[in-house]
C-alpha cells in the first residue's frame, strides 16, 4: 500500500520527540470516522448534541447576526462534514430572503455527497457550491460585492494550543475582509467531571478511537504496534481548562517501521500524546478574538452553559 509522505514524516518527528506525540488529525481513517459517529451519540459526548441544538433552536438569532442588512453573502462553511448541523441555520437565511450561497468545504467526499443530497432534498433551491479539499489551499474566489462568513465548528479550535489557535485565526482573517464575519463553536468551562466523561466514556469507544490511531499506522506505515500492550488515558485540568488524551505503553518494548525504516524504543507507562481539547471561558474567547484581528459580537450559549457560538467580526 502506498504512503502518504505527511503521515509518515509526522509519525518519524512525533515519536523521535523527547515527548511522543501523534496529532489527532490523523485519526479519521474509515474506522475512525466510524469510531467518532459512535462518539458523537454516545451520552457522556455532549459536545456535538448541545452545538446541534444550538443551530437549530438559535438559528433565526444567528441568521440576524450574520446579515441584519440581507445584503448578499457566502456562507463558507470549513469542515463541514454532512451538513446535517448547518442545515436549520442555512434555511433561516434563506426564508430571510438573503442572497446567499453556501459553500461547504470538506477533505471527505463521502460527506460533501451526504451534504448534497441533504439540500437537494430539504434546501432545493438554495445556491449550494461544495468544494472538496483543504479550505487553506482551495479557499473559495468571493466577489467583491459580496460579504463572507466563515464558519467553524464542531470545537475544532480546541484541539490547538492558544499559539496555534491564533495562528489559525489570523490566517482566517487574512482571508476575510472588512464586513466579514467568523462563526465559532467552542465548548466552554465546565464541571470537570462532565468534561472528562466525555473523553473517557464507560462504553470504551473514545479508548477504541484512540487506539485505532495505531492500527492505522500498522497498516499505512508498516508499524508493528501491538494494541494489547497500549492503553487509552484521558485527563483534564481545570486550571488549564484542557482535556488531554494519551496512549500509555503498559511495558518496556519497541515497535518498528517497514516505512520508515526505524525502531522507536517505550518505557513501561511512557505515554504518547494524541489530543487536546481546550475548553474556554467568555473571557479567553474575548482575547483570543482580540489577538487575531476579530471582535467579539455575540456569544451565543444553551441555557446550562456548555457551548458557546462565537460571532466574530473583522477589524482592520
Amino acid at each position: 500500500m502506498q504512503h502518504d509522505p505527511a503521515l509518515a514524516k509526522h509519525v518519524l518527528l512525533g515519536l523521535s520527540a523527547a515527548q511522543k506525540a501523534l496529532s489527532s488529525a490523523w485519526f479519521y481513517d474509515d474506522e475512525g470516522s466510524r469510531l467518532f459517529q459512535r462518539i458523537m451519540a454516545l451520552p457522556e459526548y455532549y459536545l456535538t448534541r448541545v452545538e446541534h441544538q444550538l443551530l437549530r433552536d438559535r438559528a433565526d438569532e444567528l441568521a440576524r447576526w450574520i446579515d441584519p442588512q440581507r445584503k448578499p453573502l457566502d456562507l463558507i462553511d470549513l469542515g463541514s462534514g454532512d451538513g446535517e448541523k448547518t442545515l436549520s441555520l442555512c434555511r433561516s437565511l434563506h426564508d430571510r430572503d438573503v442572497d446567499c450561497v453556501y459553500r461547504p468545504m470538506d477533505v471527505s467526499q463521502h460527506a460533501l455527497a451526504a451534504l448534497s443530497q441533504r439540500f437537494e432534498q430539504h434546501l432545493p433551491r438554495l445556491a449550494l457550491e461544495p468544494l472538496l479539499g483543504d479550505y487553506f489551499e482551495h479557499w473559495p474566489l468571493v466577489r467583491s460585492e459580496r460579504r463572507q462568513v466563515a464558519m467553524l465548528l464542531g470545537s475544532n479550535l480546541g484541539n490547538l494550543d492558544e499559539p496555534r489557535a491564533v495562528a489559525l485565526l489570523r490566517s482566517l482573517h487574512a482571508r476575510l475582509r472588512e464586513g466579514d464575519m467568523l462563526l465559532l463553536g467552542l465548548d466552554l468551562a465546565k464541571d470537570p467531571r462532565t468534561v472528562l466523561a466525555a473523553y473517557n466514556d464507560k462504553q470504551g469507544v473514545t479508548a477504541a478511537f484512540n487506539l485505532n490511531l495505531l492500527r492505522r499506522l500498522n497498516r499505512e506505515l508498516g508499524m508493528d504496534f501491538d494494541l494489547a500492550r497500549f492503553s487509552h488515558y484521558a485527563s483534564y485540568c481545570p486550571l488549564e481548562h484542557v482535556a488531554r488524551s494519551f496512549l500509555v505503553s503498559e511495558t518496556e518494548q519497541a515497535v518498528s517501521s517497514r516505512v520508515l525504516e526505524r525502531t522507536f524504543t517505550f518505557n513501561a507507562g511512557e505515554a504518547i500524546y494524541t489530543e487536546q481539547s481546550q475548553k474556554y471561558t467568555p473571557e479567553m474567547i474575548r482575547e483570543l478574538a482580540a489577538a487575531s484581528g476579530f471582535a467579539l459580537n455575540s456569544l451565543i450559549t444553551d441555557d446550562r452553559r456548555w457551548y458557546a457560538l462565537a460571532v466574530l467580526h473583522w477589524v482592520a
